[in-house]
């Protein structure tokens, strides 16, 4: 499994690094190709939406095929051939097409490496592996910011894409060789193998899923787009310094899953570990809010809050996958990663017509506060459903 676990994190930091490039990649591809920071935001939703479609048949796929295939061909066709569409971009559609493309074929890579986890390792481990897996995997987030910064500037855009298609190609392949699936559950004859509506009737579920859809939002929104124009517009930040504040929101990023990782066995809950590290996620975004323009350090120090605290996915993961049965596993996280996608593309898709409206009507610092406002609405609503979340600890003994 080692050489699994190795290709499957390799395979992470590529769609971490996708999810995250483009904030340093606005202000060239609107000199050259004029695309604009709003055209860039959908550009990232339609990346997560297309990732949120392919939970789905993935996990049918991972119950049925194993994470091997499933994970390897999907990176292959739609990752590889993603990087190469990107790099032949003439303006917004060119982008809009590549990063759906690499959105489907990163959509297996995460739950396919959870799959693995949660079958064959013991599970008081899960939230540690799981969050280990996201922190190593986040270090695309650093890939993403100044080294890409540096690429663009030395190579040109196209070339550095040229050259990631390359790598994606090729840990495909690394992954079709090397990587091992788990043991095939047999069910007994005459039982019924289930369905993602089994999932849906879990007790508990429903009220996991405001939190699921609200916490990763935040974070993947304002580092995936809306941090490079917010420095830019507010503190007249160049490349060189957004790449410098959006690696320091990758650092964190980094170190909240890290965190976040064994937290929940060191506590005996996940729910107390969510409910902290999303209400202090809540305060940092309320003073991007309140404070937008205070200072340049200010609005970094609040980033990499935001960064930190909003990395509490594998927790929350942790805490469904104590619902799901063995036969159900592959379509529980997949299901379970589909609403948290499927809830930071809606905001990016949302955040474009706030923005617009914001700053056709308002200075650049009080439009930023709103778009802030729109990313903390529904996560103080997801913290009030998830108060009442049962949690009985189960897998932390």
């Amino acid at each position: 499994m080692r050489l699994s676990i190795a290709s499957l994190v390799a395979a992470y930091l590529l769609s971490q690094f996708y999810r995250t490039c483009l904030a340093v990649l606005t202000p060239v591809l609107h000199d050259q190709i004029g695309v604009t920071a709003g055209d860039l935001a959908v550009s990232l939703g339609l990346w997560y939406g297309a990732f949120a479609l392919v939970q789905i048949p993935v996990g049918e796929a991972l119950d049925r095929i194993g994470p091997r295939r499933t994970v390897g061909w999907t990176l292959a066709l739609g990752g590889g051939g993603g990087a190469m569409a990107f790099a032949m971009a003439q303006g917004p559609m060119g982008i809009h097409v590549a990063m759906v493309l690499i959105g489907m074929g990163c959509g297996p890579i995460l739950v396919g490496s959870y799959f693995i986890f949660a079958r064959v390792f013991n599970p008081a481990l899960f939230g540690t592996l799981a969050a280990s897996m996201m922190g190593v995997g986040s270090l695309g987030n650093l890939a993403g910011a100044a080294p890409l910064a540096s690429a663009v500037a030395t190579f040109g855009w196209r070339p550095t894409l040229w050259v990631l298609a390359g790598v994606t190609l090729l840990v495909a392949i690394l992954i079709l060789v090397f990587a091992r699936d788990p043991e095939r559950i047999v069910q007994p004859v005459g039982t019924k193998r289930g369905s993602a509506l089994d999932v849906l009737k879990l007790p508990g579920f429903w009220m996991l899923l405001p939190l699921t859809m609200a916490n990763y939002a935040a974070a993947a929104g304002i580092r995936g787009v809306w941090a490079g124009p917010y420095l830019a517009d507010v503190f007249g930040a160049d490349a060189h310094v957004i790449g410098r504040v959006t690696l320091v929101m990758g650092f964190a990023m980094i170190a909240g899953n890290f965190a976040y990782g064994p937290a929940d066995r060191i506590f005996g809950s996940h729910k107390r570990v969510i409910l902290l590290g999303n209400t202090v996620l809540a305060v940092a975004l309320a003073a991007l809010v309140l404070w937008s323009a205070q200072s340049l350090w200010l609005a970094t120090m609040m980033l990499a809050l935001v960064g930190f605290f909003g990395a509490s996915f594998p927790v929350i993961m942790a805490h469904g996958r104590t619902f799901y049965p063995p036969h159900l596993t592959g379509r529980g996280v997949t299901l379970h990663n589909m609403f948290s996608i499927m809830g930071v593309a809606a905001m990016q898709f949302a955040s474009r017509p706030v923005f617009d409206v914001a700053s056709a009507h308002f200075a650049p610092a009080t439009a930023y506060g709103l778009l802030f406002t729109f990313f903390l609405a529904p996560l103080v609503v997801g913290l009030g459903f998830y108060v009442f979340t049962r949690d009985t600890g189960d897998g932390l003994n």
